[in-house]
C-alpha cells in the first residue's frame, strides 16, 4: 500500500491572489496544446499567430463547455441551490464531455473563419487535446477528486477524507491513458497524412474505451452513484456514444479525401 502524497491543493497564495494546482493544470495543457499546434500550422495553412487564435477559441470551450457540463450532468442540485457556484471553477468539477462540447462548437467557429471543412479542424485540433487531459487529471489527484474504489493492489493508497482503506489512484490511470497514451498515439498515426475524420473517429474511440475501463475501478459520484444494473455509471453513459461515433467516424473517413498540407503554405510567423 502507497501513501498519499501530501500536495497541498494551492500552489500560491500571496496575500488575498490564492492560485491552485487544478488551476495551473489547465495553463500547462493550453500551453502544451499552442506549442504542439505551432509545429503543424503548416498542414492547414494556417501561421503561427492564427494558433494563439484557435487556442483562445479552444480555451473559451473547454472552459465554458467544461463547467456548464458538469453543472449539468453532475451538479444540478447544487447549481439550483447555489447558481454562483457555476463560476466557482477553482473548486473542481469540470466535465470532459461538456468541454468536448464546447471544444467542438469552438473548432466549427474557427474553422467557419479561416474556410476549413469542420473535420480538418477536429483532425488537426485531437492530437493536441491529450495534453490537457493528462495534465487535467493530475490536477484532479492533487486536488484530492476522483477517488477509486477499495483495491487489495500494492499501489492502493488510503484518499484523503475517505477511511484508511487502499483506493485505486483512478486520476492517475486517466493521466496515463487519456493523457501519455492517447497522446502517443494520435500523434504517431497523425504524423502523415490521412483521410478526413478519420483521426476525430480515433481521438473518440480510444478516449471513450479509455474512460469506460477506468469507470470500473472510480468510484462513481457520491451524490449520483450507480445509475443502472448496480454497475453503470454516469461516466459509462456519456462515453458509450463517443465509442459509437468514434467508429462511425473511422469508417466513413475510408471513402473521404486524404487531408494533405497546402501546397503553397509555409510554416512562417
Amino acid at each position: 500500500m502507497l501513501s498519499y502524497p501530501d500536495i497541498d491543493p494551492v500552489a500560491i497564495q500571496l496575500g488575498p491572489l490564492t492560485v491552485h494546482w487544478y488551476g495551473l493544470m489547465y495553463v500547462v495543457g493550453f500551453i502544451g496544446a499552442w506549442l504542439l499546434g505551432r509545429q503543424r500550422a503548416h498542414r492547414l495553412g494556417l501561421t503561427k499567430d492564427d494558433i494563439s487564435d484557435m487556442l483562445f477559441y479552444g480555451a473559451l470551450g473547454v472552459v465554458v463547455g467544461g463547467r456548464v457540463g458538469y453543472a449539468l450532468f453532475y451538479g444540478m442540485d447544487r447549481l439550483l441551490d447555489n447558481p454562483l457556484w457555476l463560476f466557482q471553477v477553482w473548486d473542481g468539477g469540470m466535465s470532459f464531455h461538456g468541454g468536448l462540447i464546447g471544444v467542438l462548437l469552438a473548432a466549427w467557429l474557427f474553422a467557419r473563419k479561416h474556410g476549413l471543412a469542420f473535420f480538418q479542424m477536429t483532425d488537426f485540433v485531437a492530437p493536441l487535446v491529450p495534453v490537457g487531459l493528462g495534465a487535467g487529471r493530475i490536477g484532479n489527484f492533487i486536488n484530492h477528486e476522483l477517488p477509486g474504489r477499495v483495491t487489495d493492489l500494492p499501489w492502493g493508497m488510503p484518499f484523503p477524507g475517505m477511511g484508511p482503506e487502499p483506493r485505486h489512484p483512478s486520476s492517475l490511470y486517466e493521466a496515463l491513458l487519456e493523457g501519455l497514451v492517447l497522446f502517443a498515439i494520435l500523434w504517431v498515426v497523425s504524423a502523415k497524412p490521412r483521410q478526413r475524420g478519420m483521426i476525430s473517429g480515433l481521438f473518440l474511440l480510444l478516449y471513450g474505451v479509455f474512460r469506460f475501463a477506468v469507470e470500473f475501478v472510480r468510484l462513481p459520484d457520491a451524490h449520483i452513484g450507480f445509475i443502472a444494473f448496480g454497475w453503470v455509471t454516469m461516466g459509462m453513459l456519456l462515453t458509450l456514444p463517443m465509442i459509437v461515433i468514434g467508429l462511425g467516424l473511422i469508417l466513413w473517413s475510408r471513402r473521404q479525401p486524404v487531408d494533405t498540407p497546402p501546397a503553397t503554405a509555409g510554416d512562417t510567423q
